[in-house]
């Protein structure tokens, strides 16, 4: 099992530092988030100012994106970092595609992201083997690419697909098409272990796969104190507020939670949010330990045969917590004791 670090909102003056930071403490990957800033640019900095240190967008929102831009900025960024650039990428929901981005959301969200990861390895393709470029689809038709268009080929042509998601159908077609599936922070082991991991499963099975070939990397919550207790219950009160994220609370018999949670979010009573996330909830959700290097042996043994990679939700910054980094990357690095 791998630790990856998670990118924080910054500027892109402060990428460097914080990626030989990462590379130093052992760190495998570093994610960036689409949230305030490009989630792209900051991977040509990290491949240049780290030797060892893979990088990933975790996740890029593919329907704000044509699946050919989504190409080129992994194509290049797959060149720059000699092979160390992973694709992640998600849907987002209905309101930030119609009212963030200002576009429309699909009628079939599997069924565009599908599309849109065959036309991307299809471009990729015609760039690295010169096979002809003709997809035809129910969302796109891409058949044009001229050589002025043509970047050609690379060294390290394979760059891995990450799809995130909560529910089935994502997870679904992760087994089917995808290199790996980035587990939503929103998870409990029960919901991982007997929703999404049969779901990727029974997607794999579609495609003559098994379901050890899809990398499951988990975003967790993870607190060591009680100020980071009480800010893990705060974020999962807000996701838990996110409509079609509630087959994770019904899962658990938790549905009139979510329910509750959606009206006070819709009113905008946000401080009111956390004191329905009891601790039994919370407990579901968020690993707890007394000390990062506790932390690190706890989160091996809670997702030991349920993730390959995990990112704590917390992101990484030099400076802040600099022990308790420390403290973890040493402990995850030494193994679980059997």
């Amino acid at each position: 099992m791998k630790l990856d670090a998670a990118l924080p909102p910054c500027r892109l003056s402060d990428v460097p530092a914080i990626a030989r930071a990462a590379e130093a403490l052992g760190f495998a990957a570093i994610w960036s988030q689409e949230t305030q800033h490009d989630p792209f640019l900051p991977h040509a900095l990290i491949a240049e100012h780290t030797t060892r240190l893979f990088g990933g967008t975790g996740i890029a929102v593919s329907f704000a994106r044509s699946p050919a831009t989504l190409a080129y900025s992994a194509w290049d960024l797959a060149a720059q970092s000699n092979g160390r650039f992973m694709l992640g990428l998600g849907t987002q929901v209905k309101a930030h595609i119609e009212r963030r981005f200002g576009l429309e959301w699909p009628v079939s969200v599997t069924g565009k992201l599908r599309e849109q990861i065959q036309v991307i390895r299809a471009l990729w393709d015609t760039w690295q083997n010169g096979s002809p470029l003709n997809f035809r689809g129910e969302f796109y038709k891409i058949t044009l690419m001229s050589p002025f268009f043509n970047p050609g080929p690379i060294a390290h042509p394979h760059i891995p697909i990450y799809i995130a998601g909560v529910n089935q159908g994502l997870a679904r077609l992760a087994g089917e098409i995808c290199d790996g599936f980035h587990v939503h922070p929103f998870h409990t082991r029960a919901y991982l272990r007997e929703v999404l991991l049969p779901a990727i499963g029974e997607g794999a099975s579609k495609n003559n796969r098994q379901r050890e070939d899809v990398t499951m990397i988990t975003s967790v919550f993870a607190a060591t104190n009680a100020s980071e207790r009480e800010f893990c219950r705060q974020q999962v009160s807000f996701y838990a507020s996110t409509p079609s994220y509630r087959p994770v609370l019904e899962h658990h018999g938790w549905l009139e939670v979510g329910e509750r949670l959606s009206v006070l979010a819709a009113r905008g009573q946000w401080a009111e949010m956390p004191a329905l996330i009891t601790d039994e909830i919370l407990a579901e959700f968020c690993t707890e330990a007394a000390s990062p290097a506790e932390l690190a042996l706890v989160l091996q043994e809670r997702y030991d045969g349920l993730a390959d990679r995990l990112t704590l939700y917390l992101p990484f910054m030099p400076g802040a917590n600099d022990a308790f980094w420390a403290d973890l990357t040493k402990q995850f690095s030494s193994g679980r004791p059997e």
